[in-house]
């Protein structure tokens, strides 16, 4: 027996952030007069150097801190005047230094008045330092605070003090950084944004002419000559730079020899895009197809060009026929096929160009699948040009969602993924076998040093036991990350077309399902293997209670304090998992710091003074919080765009205690990298959750939850399959009004 899915529908409540006191130093912190007057000198000379350089914008001054730092322990007075927001003015992020050492470098564009208020500044701060012994710490500081305001002598105000001492402590030294390395052929470029509004003009005014169709976007594909010139002038100009020319991965395939199979005709079933390497319409499923060709006449298509794209296609349209064994119960999809590649190698910036107009005019598709992978590595402090445009494209529409291959390793020395699986947004798929182990030739995340990817996994043919798919001139068997990926496309495909979830909880589900109760760290595997069953995604065992929400994080606090999980004994006889998606602006210009927009999630029991008790202790945000950077991101995923947690249920293990309210809850609460909440893209920013409650003594207490949510002021929906379906196909008949 089997529990439905249940679908929640209530009023979120809103809370604004509170203001904030005074900066103050770490306990153990302190910063000297000598370190202050450090920073002016390297500012002093960061300014002579921009007067030599007599550069027609305003100064790139790069920060160097100490450690990888919270958004709170940036600069905000220094290189920000008296606004304090520094933030405001940040056009780039990377990381420095070995894995035990790593920091952050933070690039920001600011006016010369900036720097010389900056320099004064540190110059008042250092005497008053100087004045208290040369140093200031955590014990002085909050003697300094219990100041009367008509005590304070200085003519810097107490808070501009407070802020440059908390800046000193954190900031390392002032520099420049500029690009030095060379790379081979043609380039696709970003520049730092120094507020130019065309960048054809602001590159003429330097001297170097580019065409429109070298521009796409911040990203500029630059000639050889053109590039040298431009890192010969200008290196500290570009914030970063890649060959523009990728190898994509080699798939491992043998011929099986014609053995065409029987496909009824299509009639109203979902379109999913492929973008690939072109179809070919010989193929016995091709009346499922509308095959569109976007490689330009003047490159030849050979003959086994077209074998990738059609073998992945293969499987969305018809794969449980193809392969019983992984049959999901999704049945046939129609699809949208675009080729846009021949199958050795890729032009990235043409890549750009033609996914981006081919999702912008085919808005009808929702989900697309893209089996295509660059063999080199990701790397260290950007995104690829080809996983940033599809980040832009699922922050500008709402509706869609990329699932995409983790790619191939081709060499034993080959251990990260390569481009696009480092998008963020998308979701990225990694190979197990048949037997669920993970794949031979996986590659692994994360991105940008952070980010978990690849997301889930699912079959992709191995070593011993490989996959059998179809092209125009038969079958074949095949492994590789290529041919997992259509199962998760095919999932999301009928999450979101068929059973009318948004992305979000349908992207929640599948991660939520690949998770599991027995969720273990694994960068090669993601969140774990997503069940071959679209039901394991969607129900639940008779002793669980899983159940989906979704809402608006339009506030710093969105949350509600009422999910009624039933009671016995006055204890709470459950253990639970929780996962929140979310699909955040990004910017690739801002390096590492690559997503603008944090949700952090807070889910469990409600104490008797009305406090959440967070299920994994997580206090971000709370009156005693105290969580560092390094923690926030480690433990409870900072940044990432997806959180998940999970519980293990241990032999012994009893029930919670059930405090007064009886209540559960959950709180979500947004941060934005940006300090200035005009200047924030998108500030509305939808979420899905997923919830999973197991009932530790096997008992099914759906209907007493059903029951209680209802008199809450829950509206409570039953996800059943079968009825969904039956309500997507009445949808979709077409109807002739002339019978």
């Amino acid at each position: 027996m089997v529990n439905n899915l249940l679908q929640l529908k209530g009023q979120f409540q809103t809370k604004g952030a509170r203001g904030p006191g005074l900066p103050q130093l770490p306990k153990n912190g302190e910063v000297t007069a000598k370190h202050l007057l450090d920073l002016r000198q390297q500012l002093m000379e960061i300014k002579e150097y921009w007067h030599k350089k007599q550069i027609p914008f305003d100064p790139l001054i790069s920060v160097y801190y100490k450690k990888i730092t919270a958004k709170s322990n940036r600069i905000r007075r220094l290189l920000g005047g008296g606004s304090s927001r520094a933030s405001n003015s940040i056009v780039g992020a990377c990381f420095e230094g070995n894995y035990q050492n790593t920091h952050h470098v933070i690039t920001y564009c600011v006016s010369e008045t900036t720097v010389d208020d900056s320099i004064d500044v540190l110059d008042s701060c250092a005497a008053i330092v100087e004045q208290h012994g040369g140093t200031i710490n955590y014990e002085i500081l909050e003697q300094i605070k219990k100041t009367s305001k008509n005590k304070w002598i200085y003519k810097l105000p107490k808070s501009s003090f407070f802020q440059v001492i908390r800046d000193a402590y954190f900031a390392e030294r002032f520099g420049i950084r500029a690009q030095q390395e060379a790379v081979d052929g043609w380039v696709v470029v970003n520049l730092y944004d120094t507020g130019y509004s065309d960048v054809r003009d602001f590159l003429d005014g330097l001297g170097l002419r580019v065409t429109p169709d070298q521009v796409l976007g911040s990203a500029l594909r630059l000639s050889p000559e053109q590039y040298s010139v431009l890192i010969g002038k200008y290196p500290f100009l570009v914030s970063m730079a890649i060959s523009d020319i990728s190898e994509l991965t080699p798939e491992e395939f043998d011929e099986a020899g014609i053995n065409p199979l029987d496909i009824p005709k299509a009639g109203n079933e979902p379109i999913i895009g492929v973008i690939d390497t072109p179809f070919d319409e010989n193929a016995y499923f091709c009346d499922w197809v509308e095959s569109i060709n976007r490689i330009p006449p003047e490159i030849e298509i050979r003959p086994e060009d077209y074998a990738h794209g059609t073998k992945v296609t293969s499987l969305i349209v018809d794969g449980p026929s193809l392969v019983p064994d992984l049959d999901d119960g999704c049945g046939r999809f129609r699809v949208r096929h675009f080729g846009v590649a021949t199958g050795s190698r890729s032009d990235s910036f043409a890549f750009m160009r033609r996914v981006k107009s081919i999702v912008e005019q085919n808005r009808d598709i929702k989900v697309w699948n893209i089996s295509q992978g660059s063999v080199r590595e990701v790397a260290r402090n950007f995104v690829s040009p080809e996983g940033a445009i599809l980040d832009e494209l699922q922050s500008r529409f709402d509706d869609i969602v990329f699932v995409v291959a983790g790619t191939n390793q081709t060499h034993e020395k080959q251990q990260k993924i390569g481009a696009p699986a480092d998008s963020i947004n998308s979701l990225v798929v990694n190979a197990t076998s048949f037997s669920g182990e993970t794949a031979s030739y996986s590659r692994s995340g994360p991105v940008l040093e952070f980010f978990k990817k690849p997301d889930v996994c699912a079959v992709g043919g191995d070593t011993g036991g490989l996959m059998y798919v179809y092209a125009g001139n038969g079958g074949s068997w095949v492994q590789g990350t290529s041919f997992a990926a259509p199962w998760i496309t095919r999932k999301m495909t009928y999450l979101m077309q068929v059973m009318g979830f948004n992305r979000e909880v349908a992207k929640a589900l599948v991660i939520d399902a690949a998770a599991g109760w027995d969720f273990l760290e694994d960068s090669k595997r993601g969140y774990g293997q997503v069940p071959i069953r679209i039901e394991d995604v969607v129900q639940s065992k008779d002793d669980e209670i899983k159940f989906v929400l979704t809402g608006v994080a339009d506030s710093y606090e969105t949350y509600n304090f009422g999910i009624p999980v039933p009671v016995v004994n006055s204890k709470h006889p459950y253990i639970a998992r929780a996962t929140l998606c979310y699909f955040p602006p990004c910017d690739r210009r801002q390096g590492v710091d690559y997503t603008s927009t944090e949700l952090d999630l807070h889910f469990g029991r409600i104490d008797d003074k009305g406090s959440l008790i967070a299920l994994n202790n997580n206090r971000q945000g709370e009156n005693d919080d105290y969580t560092t950077e390094a923690t926030a991101r480690n433990s409870y995923r900072k940044w990432d765009n997806v959180k998940h947690i999970g519980e293990v249920f241990r032999n012994g293990q009893r029930g919670r205690k059930a405090y007064g309210t009886q209540m559960w809850g959950l709180k979500i609460r947004k941060t934005s990298r940006w300090d200035n909440p005009a200047s924030a893209p998108f500030g509305n920013l939808r979420f899905g959750i997923v919830v999973t409650l197991w009932e530790m003594d096997g008992v099914n207490r759906i209907d007493e939850f059903i029951q209680k949510c209802s008199l809450r002021g829950w509206i409570v929906n039953k996800v059943d399959i079968q009825n969904r379906l039956d309500i997507y196909n009445a949808a979709e008949v077409e109807i002739d009004f002339k019978e």
